[in-house]
Formats: C-alpha cells, structure tokens, sequence
C-alpha cells in the first residue's frame, strides 16, 4: 500500500519573525533580519553582525525552561509547539508517533558557559544538566519528550543540510510504515565568540559590518560570506489518509528527497555541482516528477561566491531548461543562515510559496551576478502559476552533504 505523506502543521522562530505567520510575512515583505551584535565578544570579531532570533525565547518560555535547556533546544520547542497546535494537537497512538529534529553543531553555547564555570567556580558550580543540553540530540529528545513519541527520535546531523534531512528521514519513517505522524525540523543557535571567529578564519562569513541590513547578497557580484543565523523550523508530517480521517488541514505535500555527496572538499562545494545536480535528479524521481513540473526554487544560496556558483550549474545540470522557467527564492537573504535549522525553515517557506502561489523575493542584489543562469526573484515577490505545481528546496552542507527535497501543491 503506498503511503503518501503530507504536511499538517508547522512552526517558526526566525530572526524576521517569532512564529510562522509573522515569519512568513515579513519573508514576503523582503524584511532584512541581520544586526550589528552588541555582546563585548563580538567586539574584536572580523564579522560583527548576525541574524540574531526576533523574539527571544526567555520571551515565551517559563524561566525553568530556559534555564535547563540549550538555547537551540528552546528554539526547537518554540516551534514543535506552534506546530503541533497549526495540526490540532492531533490524537495519535504514541507508538505511531515519531521525532526527527536535526542541529548542525549543537549546544555549544551551554559547553561554553559550562567551561566558564568551570574555570572561574569550580567543577561544584557546573550545571546538573550540562550534559543533556549539550549533546546533539538534545532538541528531538525534548521534542519528544514534549509529545510523548515512542516511534522513534532521530538527529540527523548534516552540517547546513541537516534540516532537510531531518524532513527526508522522517518522511520516510511514513512512508516504511514506521509512523502516522512525524515531528520534523532543524534548529540551531550557536551565537558566540568562538563559532563566529572560527567561521570568520575560514572566510565563510560576511563582515559588511557597517551595513548589516544588506550583508546578505546572494547572487550579488559584491556577496562576501553569508551572515549566521539562529532559529528553527518544525514540520508535522502525517500519513495522508491519517490526516483525512481527522478532518486535518493539508499545507501541502511532501514530493520526495535526493541524498548524495561531492567527496570533493571539507568546506567548498564541487564547482561542478555533480553531487548537488544528482540530489536534485534523485528527489525528483522520488516524486514521479520532470524537471519540468519545478515551478519555484527555495535556493541553498548562502551568499558565498564559490556555493551560490556551484547550485546554479547544479541546476542547470540537473534541471536543463526548466531552470529558464523556474523562480528562485535565496531567503537567507533576509533570515540569515541557520546552518542545521535553515533546511526546515526553507522547507516551510516553499510549502508555503505553493500554499499561497508566491515566491519570496532574495533581497540586497544590487549588481546581479551573470554567471548564476537562473530566474532569481531579484526585484520582489513572484506570482506563481494556478493547478499542480511542485517546488524543490537544496540544501548542502560542510563536508559535501547534498539534500534535495521536492513539494507539491494541493
């Protein structure tokens, strides 16, 4: 019997917007989200700018929350909680009840303030739950934990393509008879000293500093890095005919996902976008689609000169002329990057673009780059066709991590 998986719920907390709705408006809006940071750390950083949480989370969560979870577990369970709520906290038998949450680094922000204590208090002062918010599976436990799911807690952990494929596996805990139901997402909040400098010494980040609205220019000739973000995207996948009987309300569908690797470089994408090019293929062929069925384009698109290159040859390859046809949307552009969290809320953002048949603009291109071949939504928001139409979402990671995932529209 085949299982066809569809998207019932969802749930943001990004650097525009505190929850899906506001996050998705003001992505439509083209509303910048970088600062300049205040923290001392930040003062002697090359990169003095970031894409730091709208709402912060002390904001919604109770004070013993806060102080026993790492901040990207509290991001995690901002948005499984929005998300869960969009599905109508449905009744689900707990065994048929999955998690799949992914973090690219982790609680690094807690291993630090652990190791701060340590050095300035003693071992005494340390935190009994140091442990349990370090670790990187420390968001879908506490997801899990918050919906009692006994199917399964996964963390994929991908660098930036962890996101996407945490929607991957969980879509195929459904589709293997696994689940009826799959908590699914990315999040990350790494924000520190440490992380920027070493992001900074390999030149992967933007220090437009005295400009940070505009830092973020994928497909800009001037791009220079891309500007880190904090946040989280949840999905919740469901079994279709699960979601039918309940009477659920269905955002969109879940097409199918490629998996691949470059086996090229520990940083830098293949110039040749091969890995990326067969990712797309795959996904696509897991969705019974051509490439002509691609009608937008959630981007990977960091706004590195070397990674925005290599996904439009990908494309081109994968896609042929389809890729003349297709809007693409670079929304880190306005989020930041989100590193393990970023495939999630991309993922969220093309559901939605087919929901509402529009195409998110990529802001702060000035000068368009000629030698990325693709129809990019440079000047606003794109109206996307009426009828079936699908949308793919990249995301590729350090260490040649290639995700592909496919949406349809209802």
């Amino acid at each position: 019997m085949t299982r066809n998986v569809v998207v019932t719920g969802i749930g943001m907390t990004t650097p525009i917007g505190g929850d899906a709705p506001s996050t998705w408006a003001a992505a439509l809006a083209g509303t910048p989200g970088t600062i300049r940071l205040g923290p001392d750390w930040a003062a002697d950083q090359p990169a003095q700018i970031a894409a730091m949480m709208k709402v912060d989370p002390a904001e919604v969560l109770k004070p013993v929350e806060v102080r026993r979870m790492d901040r990207s577990e509290q991001c995690a369970l901002i948005a499984s909680r929005e998300a869960w709520a969009d599905a109508g906290a449905p009744d689900v038998d707990p065994i048929r009840l999955g998690v799949v949450v992914a973090s690219g680094i982790g609680g690094i922000n807690s291993l630090i303030q652990a190791y701060e204590t340590l050095r300035d208090k003693g071992a005494a002062r340390v935190s009994p739950h140091m442990v349990t918010m370090i670790m990187p599976n420390g968001p879908a436990a506490m997801v899990g934990i918050e919906v009692g799911a006994r199917a399964g807690v996964h963390t994929p952990v991908s660098a930036c393509a962890s996101g996407a494929e945490a929607v991957s596996y969980a879509a195929k805990m459904i589709e293997d008879g696994r689940a009826d139901i799959v908590v699914a997402g990315g999040t990350e909040a790494c924000m520190n000293g440490v992380t920027m400098a070493g992001f900074a010494a390999m030149r992967a980040l933007s220090t437009r500093n005295d400009d940070p609205a505009t830092a973020s220019r994928a497909y800009d000739v001037d791009r220079d890095g891309f500007v880190m973000g904090e946040g989280a995207g949840i999905l919740i996948l469901e079994e279709e005919d699960h979601a039918r009987a309940r009477g659920a309300k269905i955002y969109g569908r879940y097409g199918g996902s490629g998996l691949t690797s470059d086996g090229h470089h520990i940083a830098q994408p293949d110039p040749e976008g091969a890995g990326a090019a067969r990712a797309i293929t795959m996904a696509l062929a897991d969705a019974d689609l051509s490439p002509a069925d691609i009608i937008h384009i959630n981007a990977h698109a960091t706004s590195t000169p070397q990674g925005d290159y290599a996904e439009s040859v990908a494309l081109r390859r994968a896609l042929g002329g389809q890729a003349d046809h297709a809007w693409v949307s670079g929304t880190k552009s306005m989020t930041g990057h989100l590193l393990g969290g970023a495939g999630a809320v991309e993922s969220i953002f093309a559901i939605l673009a087919l929901r509402d048949r529009i195409a998110p603009p990529s802001i702060n291109i000035f000068n368009f780059d000629t030698s990325i071949d693709l129809q990019v939504t440079k000047d606003g928001p794109v109206q996307l066709p009426a009828g079936d139409i699908a949308a793919l979402n990249n995301s590729f990671g350090f260490g040649g991590h290639d995700v592909a995932l496919v949406f349809k529209s209802v």
